[in-house]
């Protein structure tokens, strides 16, 4: 049998034939050394033509599919498919790997590209959404994703002329991309008329923004911006799959086989027809083409790469050849000469030669071919096909022998015998056939009775037997067990056949679907020794793969301890990270138990005081000195820092589950700590405050195992306990992860940072020892070479030496390993059994290990120095504690000091001084779990039993020591004082217990009466006369201690016992069981007793440590189910009850906890079971043992009231606040409010039928002869006469918006420029409004409204704005919710941030250095996220609250901490690397403090926060606890407040009545003390401030009433600077026939006049009911307003009083209108009618008439020019015309095609039907008005688009002039209304429309406009004739 070990020789990979032609393109380019790169299979190849030589990349795991080349040439970037397909940027120098990306595309990387610089990457994915991704590649980190497209992406590519932006095209679209932010925007190029919609396939960036893109049909097509301007047409015969664009022009290349060279402009250069050369062939189709000077790279489908020099183009040179399309299967080599014969699916055969590396022969056969065989002399070329016939050739001119078919199915398998005189053909139907060879392969055998095809033949050496396999695995002969073997990486998918070459110097491999074929050179063992120069790459597996398996040699068995050790799991159940959701599930469960009021927590609270314990049993390095002479180390959750002189600790106590590893940061002033986890975090934490500075989670699954800091602190590397063993670089103050790998199948011990280079690492561990090094996100790792040197042995500690070469690492077996770079040059014995503990010095080195021993080494390890044994003899006199044996394994070593600090298996912490004393420190219970624990009667000490088989005594006071120890024969799990404190019982794991002097230890008696556990043990009170010992088998016994008999044993438990507890008599006892019984038994008899639960409470028990009955009902948590209430235990004042649970938590109830869920305080230290609590004998302390973390924790018990300021209180008090959080009407809104989404729009009015652009035209009755002798058409608008040279409206310009969105959004109006300028939004726009001038600017980049805007307050970002919008899901799609960060002056956008805020943003805040961005979402979880904003990159983000968030805020002076509020809760956040945490409000001991809903943050000095709440009182704060209340602050909620940065001072808005005193501003001095109110002049009766801002002088205030006022601090003085309507949607719009003015009528029951000159509001009118619609008479003397509840009312526009008014309808008006001649009134209403009224009858206006048979409600309607008819526009998609004033229908086309309109503003009719847009479906055109020349058409959407057309516009889907954007009110994105005048003019937006003037003319109108001409009209008709 095979030695069990790996063969000692090698293989490298020495040529590859082939390349990737199929399904790939552009992957074949030029280096700047003149070399080719491309790939194939899953190896990149460099080829240097020069000297005929190929180096490879091999760091893929499966098929590249795409490649890149760096605009300096020389890096290269490829993609690969896969499960988790990465990229890999690497050397074509040196083909080493520089950069990994990796976890972010799934199925593959379909497109690579560089940007101009080389900076970044973009990738596109193959999954799919086909997800576009741009990383900073150096850096490995992705900058911004986004969906690329639904269908394929062919190609993308960056604009090298404009930056951040990108092309991408695929299946029937080309897309434009910008970056901005981590926002990737996309355009859709837009075909038009110029081009069919049709696949793009490739495409080049040129100068002005020009782009050039290959067709399917071969066209190209030529992009200007995001249109198509030309088509260059049939520049292929067919598609173009690849353009490359290089100095000269552009070389293109397709299907056709041709290459054409275009110059800069894309005119052409030449054609080369690659078919028409001597090496082309029919059907050449070319894949990628690379142009660089006068040669021109071409690779095909056909796997060729030709290289054609300019001069020369019809004599391409072939440079390249492998097998095309089809699997690749067949391989013989030649027996004598170094030539090898393929053949393949793609019928031809080809013979290589391995020395020239060359094709020297091709013969294409009729049928695929699967099999060949060369005979013993060389002559004879038989080949197998899949047809099932075979072919022998003659090799030397590949001429036919002969030709069989003897089976149908394919030929597997064929093989001459060793003597040449038969052929054995292996077919796929189980057969094999012998043939004679002389006999001119006469058939002359045949062997069957295989079961399955044959897959593989051998003839015996004498060529008289034949051993065949097949495909049921028969007859697997030389399979050696356990064979070892070494693994080679290559092929992508599988390898098909492998074949020795005649002289054994080459092993060649084929790969099937990868059809590439493999020449591997053979390195023999005697060569190996010289041979170590050999790039590791290929010695070596690479990191991506998975190991060899054989690691070259046997392994040891492992040591005990170890194996111990690489059992454990750290799996929980329940992680506590799994709470939340658990609590959200038990949510209603909760509440229904909840009603009554739930018990109060106690006033008492705990503080950890000292920690006994120290973590050695499996973990390791993990205790070190600090800066100043502390200790630090970890046991259970805590972090302890141990203070040997004084003889305290302190604690970190941020972790909530086991700590597994700690490390200490070189300045030895910060330490890492890795925790248990589902999402296990590390905590970075300063020594001296005990604050985190950073919290790292995310890469990690479990726990983690092993961190270190690099040499210079600033990253850390972390290993984690996954399946995996991921490991992770860290730059660990941002919180980045910098790159991450797989480590290991099995467990990592440690990882070591090299001191010397940062990017470099070292990880050791079970069978492992491995170096690795950085690459941008990823690790390349190599594993440690051993060679003849020794065994691969597990390594449990490793150090770096005095050079970055220089490794050491301890084994299992004792052994030291000294290694150079990753090659082991010696060992070195040290200790008997592992080497658990390595440590470097300055001058040498200190081993420790599991024999008990220190070694001090010199610095070679040549010769030990000096030796220490742990032994407790050597035990110094002031040792705090006992040693348990001599000689404890050792786990931790460090040195400092002038100590040897050391740390043992067995829990204890020594200091070893360099003379030889030892000094015991601290230590605890060793493995196994701790559940006994029993308190003195009278003193402060404390027992404890374990399952380590130990009985301790522990001292409670100030000396914190073990006082005894004592070894058991078995563990225990119970143990109780006697009453009078001489004896202690303790009850054994084998169902025995004992009796020992409670000094002494000494047996006093024992006994042995149950067969399980024994799991309570009590004295009686009083005297201690009875004994009660409960065990696992369901019995209590009861003994008589002064006999020592068994006098009782209580029976009738069904399960087994848990707590046991006397009465104060001592004639009673309550009994817990496992089956969550209470019962009751009579003492000393044992007779069960029935006591109802009303009794239990009257009853007076000696001590009480159940955990059942009504009087502890409380301290079940809403998730019983998952976690058990294992222990408590009452204070003696009866007054609190300590618990301890399952998840680890102590927490402590008021007694008695009545009702389900009392409130409680919670303490995390311990990290699983709480298995024990119990006070001391005067309640000053509480006592508390972990299960499994084997540490006893003493907590000093602080009394209400007592509570000193101090960090880092682990106390943490129950929930949320049943409490009523108040009640307001605007808090109630806003909180309930769901935005509309514009991507999401539906119908703003209920429409039915069938939409204009589907409707089926009818036929029109008298179509005109082609020539037509009648009358022309009569226009059809009325115009004014502007002359004949009609001018269509080329482009709207936004002048004016009038609005502010202040009734659901807060602090959203600030000063800017000292004041002379305000910012705010409404809609969808950003605005800058000047305060002298009225005059304003637009930042119109949003798509949807904006919620929140901010301003940057530090001096280097000044003017910088941020806004917030509302958006759909979170997909990073173009419709996901949005920030724009943005220049207020030259609106500039500087970054979008797009997020995963669902639904929307609705508050943001930048950081006091201004350089990161705070936002809150609208989602359920109201997400809190922090962003780096310049570069787009989200650096924290967590769930914030489930009610809703109002207002996050940081301090104006951090850039960490920040707070939030909102419904029922305040938070103070802090910013931790890249974890957010959080602190709740602490209402603290103040009286009558409640939790109300909090609506408003500012700020004082000395961590001062004030917070404004809904009842109008002010909420103060000194850090997260609440120090005092200002009452009454305001009247009504508190919405705004406002922090002065220059001078502290505070101004408060909220919502209260003006009166005298009050106001509902405030400005308040820097404590809130004082404050000076001012009224807002509104005439309001109640005023609702919903932002304040302070500037110089004045206060900027914005209400809920759209109003935006400014005050004068000085003199009060009110200044309205913006006006708008408040609530509903805005319907009515009408302008003045003759002046700029025009009216607005809205639901919030208002109509107000507009003037556009003066930018202002001019007057309005409260109607008291919501109005509908508003209409001017033709003279302006009257106005018409019609209303929601079915009234009209006309008004007297010089007085504004009611002329007269009507209610003939009881649903809403939509429309109302004069007619021309001023006569008729016209009414439509939702009633399906239009009513006429004659106004010149007077004001009692009666009804004349109506309109009959209206199908459905009214939209608009327009009177003709004479007044004669009316048309209207109805719900159901239908234009009717009505005569005027009968009301008959107009049925006659004719003749309405006759009539004149005096206004057009129906969206239905043949003259409109180009404005309803393909997009239609899903939303409506709601409104449109021509313009006073008639040709010009503009409309309004429920997308809330403006659009622009020409009129009449009657084909379908007619191209716009203009498109305009913006939203409408918060109920509808709508655009309602619009109209024009001599301006166009829409409500809320005002825009300017111009015509394409001339200058002059630009500036004649503009100069009479200035002189205020009455009317404008003739202007533009004086002018326009003029000219």
């Amino acid at each position: 049998m095979a030695a069990r070990s790996a063969p000692s020789c090698h293989l490298r990979l020495e040529w590859v034939y082939g390349y990737r032609g199929h399904q790939c393109r552009n992957n074949l380019y030029y280096t700047a050394a003149k070399e080719i790169v491309y790939f194939v299979a899953g190896v990149g190849v460099v080829y240097s033509p020069r000297e005929h030589r190929q180096k490879f990349y091999r760091g893929h795991s499966d098929d590249i599919i795409s490649l890149a080349l760096h605009p300096e040439r020389v890096l290269v970037a490829t993609g690969q498919v896969g499960k988790e397909p990465y990229i890999c940027i690497w050397d074509s120098y040196t083909v080493q790997t520089i950069s990994v990306l990796k976890d972010v595309h799934t199925h593959g990387i379909a497109c690579l590209a560089f940007d101009l610089d080389g900076q970044r990457l973009v990738s596109v994915g193959l999954d799919s959404k086909n997800a576009v991704c741009v990383w900073d590649w150096k850096r490995g980190k992705m900058l911004s994703m986004a969906p690329g497209h639904t269908d394929r992406i062919f190609d993308i590519s960056w604009d090298l002329y404009q930056p951040n932006k990108l092309v991408s095209c695929g299946v029937k679209h080309i897309k434009f991309w910008s970056l901005c932010g981590n926002a990737l925007t996309p355009k859709r190029g837009v075909f038009g008329k110029t081009g069919d919609l049709q696949t793009i396939l490739c495409l080049a960036c040129a100068r002005d923004e020009l782009t050039y893109s290959g067709a399917l049909n071969g066209d190209i097509y030529v992009w200007k911006g995001i249109n198509l301007i030309r088509t260059i047409q049939g520049a292929h015969a067919a598609g173009i799959f690849s353009m490359n664009a290089c100095e000269e022009g552009f070389a293109t290349g397709g299907r056709d086989g041709c290459i054409r060279l275009w110059d800069l402009t894309f005119k052409p250069i030449t054609v080369i027809d690659l078919r028409e050369t001597d090496q082309g062939y029919k059907g050449l189709s070319v894949r990628s083409v690379c142009w660089r000077g006068d040669h021109i790279l071409v690779g095909t489908q056909d796997s060729e790469i030709f290289e054609i020099v300019v001069q020369e183009r019809n004599k391409p040179f072939l440079i390249m050849q492998g097998h095309c399309e089809g699997e690749l299967w067949a391989l013989a080599v030649h027996p004598t000469k170094p030539l090898a014969v393929t053949g393949s699916d793609d019928r031809s055969v080809r013979i290589w030669s391995l020395v020239d590396h060359a094709l020297i022969a091709r013969c294409n056969m009729e049928e695929p071919i699967r099999c060949a065989a060369v005979n013993a002399d060389g002559i004879h070329l038989a080949l197998g096909m899949k047809d099932g016939s075979f072919t022998v050739l003659r090799v030397r001119d590949m001429t036919e022998v002969v030709h069989i078919k003897d089976r149908k199915e394919a030929i597997h398998e064929l093989k001459y015998s060793p003597d040449g005189t038969y052929l054995a053909v292996g077919c796929n139907d189980s057969s094999v056939d012998i043939y004679g060879v002389a006999q001119r392969y006469k058939k002359v055998g045949e062997c069957l009775g295989s079961l399955s095809f044959i897959t593989h033949l051998d003839w015996s050496s004498d060529s008289r037997y034949l051993q065949t396999n097949d495909g049921n695995g028969k007859r697997l002969f030389y399979r050696m067990p356990g064979a070892k073997f070494r693994k080679y990486i290559g092929h992508s998918a599988h390898v098909t056949n492998v074949r020795w070459s005649h002289d054994y110097q080459w092993v060649i491999s084929i790969g099937g679907a990868d059809h590439s074929v493999f020449q591997w050179k053979f390195i023999p063992e005697r060569k190996l020794k010289d041979a170590l120069h050999i790039a590791p790459q290929e010695s070596l597996a690479d990191s991506h793969s998975d190991e060899s398996d054989s690691d070259l040699s046997d392994v040891p068995e492992l040591d005990s301890e170890i194996e111990q050790e690489t059992q454990l799991t750290y799996r929980r159940q329940v992680y506590k990270e799994d709470l939340p959701q658990l609590k959200e599930q038990c949510k209603e469960k909760q509440k229904s138990a909840t009603s009554k009021r739930r018990e109060r927590a106690p006033g008492n609270s705990i503080r950890l005081h000292f920690v006994h314990g120290y973590r050695g049993y499996d973990c390791r390095s993990n205790l070190f000195y600090t800066q100043i002479g502390e200790i630090v180390y970890h046991v259970a959750a805590v972090g302890v820092i141990y203070n040997r002189q004084q003889n305290t600790q302190r604690f970190y106590l941020g972790h909530d589950d086991d700590i597994l590893c700690l490390t200490i940061h070189p300045l030895k002033d910060y330490v890492a700590t890795g925790q248990v986890g589902r999402d296990p975090s590390i905590h970075i934490w300063d020594t001296e405050t005990i604050k985190p500075l950073s919290i790292l989670k995310g890469h990690h699954q479990c726990g983690i195992s092993a961190v270190d800091f690099s040499a210079d602190g600033k990253r850390l590397a972390s290993v984690g306990i996954d399946d995996s063993h991921t490991i992770v670089l860290w730059d660990w103050k941002k919180g980045e992860k910098l790159s991450i790998a797989r480590g290991s199948k099995d467990k990592i011990f440690v990882v070591k940072m090299n001191p010397y280079v940062p990017d470099k690492l070292i990880t050791a561990g079970i069978k492992h020892m491995k170096f690795w090094r950085k690459a941008g996100g990823g690790l390349i790792g190599r594993k440690g070479y051993i060679g003849t040197l020794g065994k691969n042995d597990t390594m449990m500690c490793a150090v770096y030496g005095w050079t970055e070469e220089m490794a050491f690492s301890g084994t299992s077996t004792g052994d030291v390993c000294i290694w150079r770079d990753i090659f082991l040059v010696k060992t070195v014995k040290a200790h008997d059994g592992p080497v658990f503990s390595m440590h470097a010095l300055e001058k040498g080195f200190v081993t420790g290990g599991k024999d008990g021993i220190i070694a001090l080494w010199d610095d070679s390890f040549e010769r030990c120095l000096k030796t220490y044994a742990i032994k407790r003899a050597a035990l110094a006199p002031g040792s705090k504690g006992l040693l348990l044996e001599d000689n404890p394994s050792i786990r931790a070593i460090s040195l400092g000091h002038g100590h040897i600090l050391v740390g043992t298996k067995n829990g204890e912490i020594l200091e070893v001084d360099k003379s030889g004393p030892i000094t015991l420190l601290v230590q605890g219970h060793m493995e196994g779990e701790v559940w006994g624990l029993a308190t003195h009667p009278y003193l402060p000490i404390c027992a404890t039993v374990s399952d380590d088989k130990t009985l301790r005594i522990w001292d409670l006071s100030p000396s914190h020591c073990m006082l005894a120890v004592r070894k058991l024969k078995k563990g225990g799990r119970c143990c109780c004082f006697s009453p009078d404190g001489k004896a202690l019982a303790v009850g054994l794991n084998d169902g025995s217990f004992l009796m020992a002097n409670a000094d002494t230890l000494e047996d006093l008696v024992s006994f042995h009466h149950r067969k399980d556990m024994i799991s309570d043990i009590r004295f009686s009170p009083g005297s201690g006369k009875y004994l009660a010992v409960a065990s696992h088998d369901s019995f209590i016994d009861i003994y008589n201690v002064m006999s020592s008999k068994r006098v009782g044993i209580c029976k009738g438990a069904t399960s087994y016992i848990t707590h046991i507890d006397w009465d104060i008599r001592g004639k009673l006892l309550q009994v817990n069981t496992g089956a969550k019984e209470q019962l009751f038994f009579e003492a000393p008899r044992g007779k069960k007793q029935t006591i109802p639960s009303v009794e239990v409470e009257k009853i007076a028990w000696a001590s009480w440590t159940s955990v059942l009955g009504l009087c502890c009902e409380g301290i079940w948590p809403v998730i019983g189910e998952v976690t058990d209430v294992t222990t408590s235990c009452l204070t003696s004042d009866k007054m609190v009850l300590a618990t301890g649970d399952d998840l680890g938590f102590v927490k402590l109830f008021r007694y008695p906890t009545k009702g389900k869920f009392g409130k409680f305080k919670r303490y995390v230290a311990h990290s699983t079971h709480v298995t024990n609590v119990r006070w001391t004998y005067d309640d000053s302390m509480l006592v508390t043992l972990g299960g499994t973390d084997m540490s006893l924790m003493v907590w000093t018990n602080e009394m209400e009231g007592y509570r000193e300021k101090r960090p880092c209180d682990s106390e943490e008090s129950d929930i949320d606040s049943e409490e009523d959080g108040g009640y307001d009407s605007d808090v109630t809104r806003e909180n309930e409010i769901s935005y509309t989404i514009r991507a999401l729009s539906t119908n703003i009015r209920p429409m039915f039928g069938i939409k204009p652009h589907l409707q089926q035209k009818e036929p029109s009755t008298d179509e005109r002869p082609p020539v037509s002798r009648a009358p022309p058409q009569p226009e059809k608008l009325q115009t004014n006469n502007v002359g004949k040279k009609k001018r269509p409206i080329e482009d709207l310009v936004l002048e004016l918006v009038f609005g502010y969105r202040g009734r659901d959004c807060r602090n959203n109006v600030h000063y800017l420029n000292d004041g002379d300028d305000i910012i705010y939004h409404t809609a969808s726009i950003g605005i800058l409004h000047n305060v002298a001038t009225g005059s304003q600017s637009f930042y119109q980049e949003h798509n949807d409204d904006i919620l929140c805007l901010t301003v940057n307050q530090h001096p280097k970002f000044i003017n910088i704005v941020a806004t917030g919008q509302v958006g759909d899901s979170a997909d990073m799609s173009a419709a996901a919710p949005s920030i724009h960060i943005w220049d207020a002056m030259n609106k500039q956008t500087l970054s979008i941030l797009r997020c995963y805020h669902s639904k929307g943003v609705c508050s943001v805040s930048f950081s006091a250095t201004g350089k990161l961005l705070l936002s809150v979402g609208l989602d359920p979880e109201h997400t809190i996220t922090i962003w780096r904003w310049q570069e787009g990159a989200k650096i924290a983000s967590r769930a914030g609250h489930n009610q809703r968030i109002f207002v996050a805020e940081f301090r104006p002076d951090s850039d960490t901490q920040f707070v939030s509020v909102g419904v029922k809760h305040v938070k103070f956040w802090t910013l931790a690397g890249r974890a957010l945490l959080s602190k709740k409000g602490l209402l603290s001991t103040l009286e009558d403090a409640r939790m109300q809903t909090m609506l408003a943050i500012a700020f004082g000095a000395n961590n001062l926060t004030f917070t404004g709440t809904i009842s109008g009182d002010v909420c103060v704060w000194k850090d997260h606890i609440l120090c005092r209340i200002v009452a009454r602050a305001h009247n009504g909620p508190v919405f705004a407040m406002y922090t002065t940065l220059r001078d502290g001072l505070i101004v408060t808005g909220g919502k209260e009545r003006p009166s005298k005193e009050g106001g509902a501003v405030k400005l308040w001095d820097q404590e809130l003390r004082r404050c000076r109110a001012f009224r807002l002049e509104t005439g309001q009766a109640t005023d609702c401030v919903r932002s304040v801002c302070r500037g110089k002088g004045k206060i900027l205030v914005g209400t809920r009433n759209a109003e935006i006022i400014e005050v004068g601090e000085k003199n009060a003085a009110c200044n309205i600077l913006v006006n708008g309507h408040v609530d509903g949607p805005i319907w009515g719009l009408a302008t003045h026939p003759s002046r700029d003015f025009f009216l607005s009528a809205a639901e919030d029951g208002t109509v107000r006049l507009w003037d556009i000159a003066d930018k202002k509001m001019l007057n309005k009118v409260n109607l008291g009911h919501a109005a509908r619609t508003v209409c001017y008479s033709p003279e302006g003397d009257m106005v018409a307003i019609g209303m929601k509840n079915g009234e009209f009312i006309i008004l007297l526009v010089s007085s504004l009083k009611i002329w007269g008014k009507k209610r003939d309808r009881r649903c809403a008006i939509h429309d109302i209108r004069f007619s021309p001649d001023s006569r008729y009134l016209a009414v439509g209403s939702s009633e399906n009618s239009v009513d006429f009224y004659d106004l010149t009858l007077g004001p009692t206006l009666n009804r004349i008439s109506y309109c009959k048979d209206i199908p459905s409600f009214v939209i608009q309607m327009d009177f003709s020019a004479d007044s004669r008819y009316l048309q209207v526009s109805s719900g159901c998609y239908k234009r009717h015309v009505y005569e005027v004033p009968s009301g008959k229908h107009l049925m006659d086309h004719a003749a309405i095609d006759r009539i004149t309109w005096a206004t057009w503003t129906s969206i239905l009719g043949d003259e409109v039907l180009g404005i309803w847009s393909r997009h239609a479906e899903k939303a409506d055109v709601n409104c449109a008005c021509v313009s006073h020349s008639g040709i010009s058409l503009v409309t309004g959407d429920d997308f809330g688009m403006v659009k622009l057309f020409d009129f009449p516009c009657p084909e379908k889907f007619v191209s716009l002039c203009f498109v305009y954007y913006y939203q409408f009110t918060p109920n509808f994105d709508v655009v309602s209304s619009a109209l024009f005048l001599v301006y166009l003019k829409c409500f809320v937006l005002v825009s300017k429309f111009f015509p394409k003037l001339s200058k002059s003319v630009y500036s004649e109108i503009k100069a009479i406009r200035n002189k205020s001409s009455p009317s404008s009209n003739t202007v533009f008709g004086t002018i326009l004739q003029k000219r």
